[in-house]
């Protein structure tokens, strides 16, 4: 008999948990400071990592002071990318894509270091202008955020790079010598000198003087091990660093106290690998004049930069245009649901319910629900005991995109009310923490939805249109009623309505089950 093992090796491998999306796209990212490999599941508007490595190179250092490359340096670069075609090989990828940035633009010796590195890697290496890095980085923040609308920063260890987005548009960019490797080097690794160089800079750069008001998109290494320390000193509930946002009122208090203590110090320091600390205070101080030079009303980290940006740049306009949040959650309810269709019925049924309720529901809230409605039956795989909790961190934690943090909350709350009912108190305070008074309410009455779709449906397709979930005002009072067809006629027993009633409990809402 043919075990599942079996059918496995007989496809050569082939992962039945991966989207069929073509073969996987490897980036390999020649930093001032890092060489990276990410490799992507493939070319899609929400890309997924499948792997991920970084070798801390430090191929900026000193290039300012001495005009070259460290001979030290290269030698670490070279292998990691000897290391790193190997790994390409072993995952099958299907196309190798190399850039390089401010170091290697910079230094005299930066063409020979890229012949030798394209010996080895067997592609042509692109060397990005500043100009090009800016877009990238832009492109990169673009795909990554809904509707974003402000200035990306992308510091990396040679540079700066800094560009207006609004939309689906990015403008023209400008690249500053401060990246944290190019300042130390120009400031004798003096945090006071570096000050001085960051203010003469800066004002050179007319993107901050339209950023009043709108958001720093910070981009960069450093800034996300800032944000991770900030993180810690907040004690903050979830560990995923995309669009986590600073206040930057409490952003000022916190770069100071980067700046004057020892990094030793700081709280979940052991997070930031030995090479990067020196740096956290160079970053600490551009991030901290962007702030009161620009004035902007939130900063927000993005995971998302270059090498998603290179990626973005290849997808047709029509997919550049889609929402890259439901397109996330459309590839877990393909890969993890019962019955995908099922989910994509539940957002026009959970439709017509949040119209009869007249919740005035803003858009956003609506791309969220049909976000939660995409993944509300992600977890079923799990133990029934824990399908909410799994549930819950699987979607807080996920690797999504164009989605903020209270938003993250309310599709996890959703899906964990789903499963473990509609109960305020049993619901994760953390996370109740992140998500407004209104997400939580509607995420319980999307909760409350759910229990009871699923006892009619049991998450298969094509039974949901057959039903409706709807409010009424009558003239005894306002009501709930779920109307099922009359084949349909014995699933109105006692369990059903106990989920009606939860529901009704929380809408205020008398239950009615109307057959016919």
């Amino acid at each position: 008999m043919e075990t599942p093992t079996d059918k496995l090796l007989s496809r050569g491998g082939e992962a039945p948990g991966r989207l069929k999306v073509g073969r996987p796209i490897a980036i390999i990212d020649i930093g001032s400071n890092s060489v990276r490999l990410v490799v992507y599941e493939g070319l899609t508007r929400a890309p997924m990592p499948i792997y991920n490595e970084k070798v801390l190179c430090g191929l900026g250092r000193h290039v300012v002071s001495t005009g070259r490359l460290d001979e030290e340096a290269v030698n670490r670069a070279l292998k990691a990318l000897a290391r790193f075609k190997v790994l390409c090989q072993t995952i099958r990828v299907g196309e190798i894509l190399v850039l390089a940035t401010a170091a290697a633009r910079d230094a005299q010796n930066g063409p020979d270091f890229l012949g030798r590195a394209e010996e080895i890697v067997g592609r042509r290496v692109e060397l990005l202008s500043g100009a090009r890095e800016a877009e990238l980085s832009s492109l990169g923040v673009i795909s990554g955020f809904h509707e974003a609308d402000g200035v990306v920063g992308d510091l990396g260890g040679g540079s700066l790079e800094l560009v207006d987005v609004a939309g689906l548009v990015a403008g023209q960019g400008v690249t500053l010598p401060l990246g944290g490797l190019t300042l130390q080097d120009l400031s004798d690794d003096s945090p006071k000198k570096a000050r001085r160089l960051v203010r003469e800079a800066l004002p050179r750069a007319p993107q901050l003087a339209r950023l009043k008001g709108r958001t720093f998109y910070a981009v960069g290494g450093t800034w996300r091990n800032l944000a991770r320390l900030h993180m810690a000193e907040r004690g903050y509930p979830l560990r995923v660093m995309h669009d986590y946002r600073i206040d930057p009122a409490d952003g000022l208090a916190f770069l100071e106290m980067v700046e004057r203590t020892p990094a030793t110090a700081l709280k979940e320091i052991d997070a930031v690998s030995d090479a990067r600390r020196p740096l956290l205070a160079y970053g600490a101080i551009v991030l901290e004049e962007i702030i009161k030079l620009g004035r902007p009303a939130s900063i927000a980290v993005s995971a998302l930069g270059v090498r998603e940006g290179i990626l973005f740049e290849r997808l047709d306009d029509e997919l550049k245009g889609r929402d890259p949040l439901i397109t996330a959650a459309a590839d877990f309810n393909v890969l993890r649901a019962r019955s995908p269709g099922h989910g994509v019925e539940l957002i026009a049924w959970t439709d017509t319910l949040f119209e009869t309720l007249d919740l005035d529901e803003t858009p956003q809230e609506r791309r969220l629900r049909h976000a939660a409605c995409l993944l509300a039956d992600i977890g079923w795989r799990a133990h029934p005991d824990y399908r909410g909790e799994q549930s819950l961190n699987i979607i807080a934690n996920g690797a999504f995109i164009g989605i903020d943090h209270p938003g993250r909350a309310y599709l996890a709350l959703s899906n964990y009310f789903r499963h473990e009912g509609l109960s305020l108190e049993k619901a994760s305070g953390q996370l109740k923490g992140l998500a407004t008074p209104r997400l939580i309410t509607l995420a319980r009455i999307l909760g409350g939805a759910f229990r009871v779709a699923y006892p009619i449906s049991v998450a298969m397709e094509g039974v949901l249109p057959k039903t409706a979930l709807i409010a009424k005002d009558t003239a005894k009072g306002p009501r709930i009623v779920l109307n099922l067809p009359d084949d349909m006629a014995d699933l109105s027993g006692e369990r059903l309505m106990g989920r009606l009633r939860q529901l009704g409990k929380v809408l205020e809402r008398e239950p009615r089950i109307q057959v016919g």
